[in-house]
């Protein structure tokens, strides 16, 4: 990974800690699952590090439902921008949110 996709990912991880302050951010596989569902979901995020199975899970759901899904990080990561323990996935469930963390990562 490059120097600017270093800070992408980084910047997107802290407008990601922005949204959950914010109290636009789900995590955990239930809660994800259940947003999309309930077509509240503006963005899912998977750790890079998933297991195959979440992300097949979950590209096939947000296929279905058309929410665009994001690699980021690894559990780890994820979890610490959203101050919590290793993450998998989380979901963005405010528009203004997930367009800038789109943002951010397209430009690596």
């Amino acid at each position: 990974m490059n120097n600017e996709a270093v800070i992408a990912q980084k910047k997107a991880l802290s407008m990601l800690g922005l949204a959950m302050n914010a109290g636009k951010v789900l995590t955990g596989g239930f809660a994800v699952e259940k947003s999309v569902k309930n077509q509240e979901a503006h963005l899912v995020i998977l750790a890079g590090d998933a297991s195959d199975n979440t992300e097949k899970k979950f590209e096939k759901m947000c296929f279905y439902y058309k929410v665009p899904v994001l690699r980021l990080a690894d559990k780890a990561s994820l979890g610490r921008a959203v101050g919590k323990e290793y993450r998998s996935c989380v979901v963005v469930n405010d528009p203004g949110f997930a367009v800038q963390i789109k943002k951010l990562m397209e430009t690596r």
